[in-house]
This record gives C-alpha cells, structure tokens and sequence, in this order.
C-alpha cells in the first residue's frame, strides 16, 4: 500500500520543518552534496581494489568510508526534509514485524555502538509484533534514535533498547545513560536543529534527526516522546504505533 503524508499535516512550526526560502536552499544543497558524495564513495571503492596499498593507505580509505557514510545519512536526512515539506515523502506500507524492524536497526548502527564500547541491552518479544507499516521508513526511526543514544552518552555507556505490546500499541523504547536532556530543552528536542546539548559534544550533528523521527512516527499515526531526570541522568525516548 502506497501513502503520501499529506502536507498540511506535516508543514509549520509544530512538525519542526523549515518552510521557505531556508527549505529550498536545504533541497539544492541537500542534492549538490550528495552528488560530491557518490564521486568520493567511487574513489574510495578504486582504493579498496588495491591489494598491494600498505595500512597507511587502508586506515585512510576506512576513514573515508566511514566518515562518507556519516555524511550520507545527513543528506538523506536533509532531503527528508525538503521531501516532508513539500508532502512528497510517500510511505510503502505492508504487514510487517515490528522485532525484525528493530533487528535490522541494531545491526545497521552495530559497527558505531563497537566503535565506541557501548553496551546494548536488547529485549524483543517472544513472537510478533504485526503492525502495517513502512519498514523502511520505521527503521530509519530507530536507527536516528540508536546514533542519537550513542551520540549522547560516553564511551563505555549503557544503551537499551526494548520492543513490547501494550493493548492495542506497540511500543519501543530507547534508552541510554547518556548526558541527558535539561529540563529548558526538553518540550522541544524534537523541533528541527535543537540539540540536547550543542555545545558538549563534537560529534552532536545538527540537530535534524529527531525531528524526522517525530514526522515519520506520526505519518504512522503514532507518537514519540522523550523524557529525562536531568543532565547527566540520561534519556528515554519512546515509539507508540498501533498493532494489528
């Protein structure tokens, strides 16, 4: 089944989404980056068929890989954006189970949960949990709201993750002993380019993330919420979705 977010619903300050002149200077730069992108992916990928490069060379070229990938997610994000605004993101929904959506989210931000020591704690269900749903869709939720645990929380640091049915709701919570979200910040970490704490953090984005995962939750007229103690006492983010 094919759904177009209707663009009334998602436009405006309360989705959090930039509207004029600033959204179509984030859709042509959005695109003009990430034509630059696929030119260094390419290059990266002539350096990995060089069996005889040294570490040197192999430590640069994973560098690049990475860091590309990085950049890649925010562009897709970026055009998120424009798409969301201009009502152009369409939703492909099916039957599908909400454990082997989160599954496959886990692995996709496996290698920077590693990188950084930190320790997943994962619950899933005994069987299925069936929504009708974008998979896709609902696995880019969880992996921005995976990458915004391990981005908040330090080395060594605790993320869990659980997926349950409560009545006629499923539910996934994200949590991580991270740095937390004050109190001033809180109503509105959602809102496009607010952070949870900007200036702590080199690696803190730009604060574009939770705000696709409000507009996408919602496209599946679900809701997200966020909650935390403080600074320092780290944060919850829950996923409600209606199950079959």
């Amino acid at each position: 089944m094919e759904q177009q977010l209707e663009s009334a619903r998602h436009n405006g300050a309360s989705a959090g989404i930039v509207n004029g002149p600033a959204h179509e200077f984030i859709a042509v730069c959005s695109h003009e980056l990430r034509n630059s992108l696929g030119g260094i992916r390419n290059a990266a990928s002539i350096l990995r068929m060089d069996v005889s490069a040294g570490p040197a060379v192999i430590k640069a070229r994973l560098l690049i890989e990475r860091q590309v990938a990085q950049m890649a997610r925010l562009v897709e994000d970026l055009l998120d954006v424009s798409r969301i605004r201009g009502g152009q993101l369409r939703l492909h929904c099916e039957r599908i189970d909400l454990c082997e959506v989160v599954a496959h989210s886990v692995q996709t931000v496996e290698l920077t949960l590693q990188r950084h020591n930190h320790q997943l704690t994962l619950s899933l269900p005994g069987r299925p949990v069936w929504l009708h749903a974008d998979a896709t869709r609902l696995e880019q939720v969880f992996v921005n709201l995976l990458v915004n645990a391990a981005k908040y929380t330090d080395a060594g640091g605790r993320i869990g993750l659980s997926v349950c049915r409560e009545g006629a709701e499923a539910v996934v919570r994200i949590s991580d002993t991270g740095i937390g979200i004050t109190a001033g910040v809180l109503p509105n970490v959602f809102d496009l380019f607010v952070q949870a704490s900007p200036s702590s953090r080199a690696d803190a984005g730009l604060g574009i993330g939770l705000a696709l995962v409000r507009s996408l939750v919602e496209s599946h007229d679900g809701s997200v919420t966020a909650a935390s103690a403080g600074s320092r006492q780290g944060s919850e983010f829950t996923v409600r979705l209606p199950a079959e």
